[in-house]
């Protein structure tokens, strides 16, 4: 009897435990590579407008340096857009925005460290 016991909470236990297990959330799916460069050329652009945010309250950027910048922030987030369109951003595409972000980051520093202040 201890054995017929001992093997009907086995059982259940099993039972039970498989049934845990399968109410458990499936894991996220991993990003692929293009969502990886499409997330990271997105996350860089906000960055790089929240620092021309900062210099504008700070006083470091004047109004025309600010809007400079900001018409080359519009330009690369189009070509985000564009890249992005056919969903798909193909490594050449990411190179090239990489190097105008990179140009607009030094662009930025360049602007907010020189003499001028705004009035």
């Amino acid at each position: 009897m201890n054995v017929k016991r001992t093997l009907l909470m086995l059982v259940g236990t099993a039972l039970a435990g498989t049934a845990l297990l399968a109410q458990a959330p499936a894991p996220a799916p991993t990003p692929t590579p293009t969502q990886k460069r499409e997330a990271h050329m997105e996350k860089r652009a906000g960055r790089q407008q929240q620092r021309i945010g900062k210099g504008v309250q700070s006083g470091q950027l004047t109004a025309k340096e600010t809007a400079r910048l900001e018409r080359r922030e519009v330009k690369v987030n189009k070509d985000i857009a564009k890249a992005e369109a056919d969903g798909k951003v193909t490594k050449k595409e990411a190179a090239k925005i990489e190097k105008e972000q990179n140009a607009t980051s030094k662009r930025i520093h360049h602007q907010k460290h020189d003499a001028q202040v705004r009035k």
